[in-house]
């Protein structure tokens, strides 16, 4: 049997504005976003099914129709029996789903970077890597030049489904993020909780941590090592 290994890297918003609603309710956004090096990695054999393994500890991930590898084989037309063992965490705000869609988009060939984000916000910039400006709902791509940066990360052992966070940003009147994320006032008024991990990351780094994306994990540029933290380096485009 021939197996296939496929490494799909975390993304991380190091900066999200909020710039508009379009009439159909997708929010437009003007994200900076960088691709690191923590990564789920698949194994595709022939023929069909998936399984997700999940770290002890993490939340779990479906493995049915709507997770987006099932989701990202039907856009292409292929088949494949799919094994993701993941390390990034779910509901984290590291796209670590969007990864998963992307990777498999890549095995199959696909180019069409605008066209995926029938699949999700994340999975054009997932396809793209490296380091780039993110407009409109997600769906164009503009790479920058890559900059090599290190950045601790710490995430909670809760999730901030990302529909969520912008129903509750629309509801708080869409305020402006003052750390550089729109998202975050509505993401802690959602989820409270997360102030205790921000400052549990705010005083071992001695500065104040941004959320990234819709959450839950916190970061800071720089690298502080401890319980519970995770020190990740941005990888260029492939």
């Amino acid at each position: 049997m021939t197996v296939t290994h496929l490494s799909a890297p975390a993304k991380l918003t190091l900066s999200l504005s909020v710039v508009g609603v379009r009439h159909d309710g997708y929010h437009l956004v003007d994200a900076e976003m960088v691709a690191v090096d923590l990564t789920d990695e698949l194994e595709l054999s022939n023929g069909d099914g998936l399984e997700v393994v999940v770290p002890d500890g993490g939340l779990e991930v479906s493995e049915d129709g709507e997770n987006l590898v099932a989701r990202a084989l039907r856009l292409v037309g292929r088949t494949a029996h799919v094994v993701v063992h993941k390390s990034v965490p779910a509901g984290a705000g590291l796209g670590g789903g969007s990864a998963d869609a992307a990777a498999i988009l890549q095995w199959a060939g696909w180019d069409d970077v605008a066209g995926s984000v029938v699949l999700g916000a994340d999975v054009p910039f997932c396809l793209v890597g490296g380091r780039a400006r993110v407009t409109g709902i997600g769906e164009v791509v503009e790479p920058l030049p890559f900059e090599e940066r290190a950045f601790t990360l710490l995430t909670p052992p809760v999730g901030c489904p990302t529909p969520d966070v912008y129903r509750r940003w629309d509801e708080m009147g869409g305020p402006l993020g003052e750390h550089g994320n729109d998202l975050e006032p509505a993401a802690v008024d959602l989820v409270p909780a997360l102030l205790r991990w921000r400052d549990e990351l705010g005083d071992a780094a001695g500065c104040r941590p941004k959320l990234a994306g819709s959450g839950s994990t916190w970061f800071v540029e720089g690298e502080y090592p401890g319980e519970g933290r995770r020190v990740v380096r941005t990888l260029p485009s492939a």
